[in-house]
């Protein structure tokens, strides 16, 4: 029989065992071992390089190596749904990015995840825009002559994606929708074979990422006309931006970090102080300015607003142009 002395040890312990497993608790000690962030992703890309920027920084302000995971699949979507479905801990996070979290759950027929319940953010990184590249024997140096030469002859012109719902793909999707414009859609499994072939002439049209494109338009091997965004890039000054010919245009990537729901407010609220410190450090702008990426720190709550916002235009749009993933 249990005497009260040992049933009040007892209820003690258990107390103390519930404070030390409290939110506060865990985040007070988080973290106590190294982190993974996910980029659903082969290496090298754009969500590659910017989850590499900030995870370097983060990990000295936390105190914990945090490692970077590379698992490429279905456009980002493999990856995400396996980190949703992780244990909300903060010690399993992945790189949210246009595609995975805005363009996906639409594009998929069962994604397996929705990009508004099934995270925590954390916050944002920053945004990068695309620009808009034609092979030399284009007849067109600015975006109304482009535009004139495909009206002159719908579906003459073809571009060429990373791959059905790329938000490459879907940036061109938007070009055509407001220029009122008929092209034709080469999708490539990457952005590699899809310059090649613009700089060889197979396709005509390239809507990439910046840093991509820095190398090859300075040589000339292609020609740029303008950016998509919405000011001019300081990577390219020179350029117009697309929505100076098409009012409202713009076609920007956004990358950020979201834990699966369900993990902690103040793990996930040192997590974001953490991602701050990194975006507010000299160098770290000046590696994303050179890739031509602007750091956009939030909090949790802004980064969940734009999810919706993203994901609500973007859904859009891909219902538009009737695209479905392979």
């Amino acid at each position: 029989m249990i005497s009260r002395i040992e049933l009040a040890s007892c209820r003690i312990a258990l107390c103390a065992a519930a404070i030390a497993f409290s939110p506060a608790a865990m985040a007070q000690n988080y973290p106590i071992r190294p982190i993974t962030l996910v980029v659903p992703y082969a290496a090298g890309g754009g969500n590659d390089v910017m989850a590499r920027i900030v995870a370097e920084k983060m990990s000295k302000t936390l105190g914990q190596n945090i490692v970077i995971e590379n698992r490429a699949g279905a456009g980002g979507s493999v990856a995400t749904r396996q980190v949703a479905r992780a244990a909300p801990d903060g010690y399993t996070l992945v790189l949210g990015g246009t595609g995975s979290l805005a363009v996906n759950p639409t594009l998929y027929n069962n994604v397996g995840y929705d990009p508004r319940k099934d995270f925590a953010p954390v916050g944002l990184i920053g945004t990068g825009q695309l620009i808009v590249l034609v092979n030399p024997a284009v007849a067109a140096r600015t975006i109304p002559e482009l535009i004139a030469l495909a009206k002159k002859d719908p579906g003459k012109l073809s571009y060429a994606s990373a791959g059905v719902g790329s938000g490459i793909h879907l940036g061109a999707v938007l070009f055509e929708l407001m220029a009122d414009i008929k092209l034709t859609h080469v999708p490539y499994r990457g952005t590699a074979p899809a310059l090649t072939d613009l700089i060889g002439g197979h396709v005509h049209i390239y809507f990439s990422s910046i840093p991509s494109a820095i190398g090859i338009a300075k040589e000339g091997k292609v020609r740029a006309l303008a950016v998509t965004g919405p000011k001019r890039s300081p990577v390219f000054p020179d350029l117009p931006t697309v929505a100076e010919t098409l009012p409202g245009f713009e076609a920007v990537l956004h990358y950020g970090i979201v834990a699966p729901a369900g993990t902690p407010k103040p793990i996930v609220d040192k997590l974001n102080a953490a991602l701050r410190e990194a975006l507010a450090a000299p160098d770290t702008k000046e590696r994303m300015a050179a890739d031509g990426t602007e750091p956009l720190a939030s909090t949790p709550d802004e980064y969940a607003a734009d999810i919706d916002k993203e994901e609500t235009k973007w859904s859009a749009i891909v219902k538009k142009s009737g695209a479905k993933a392979e």
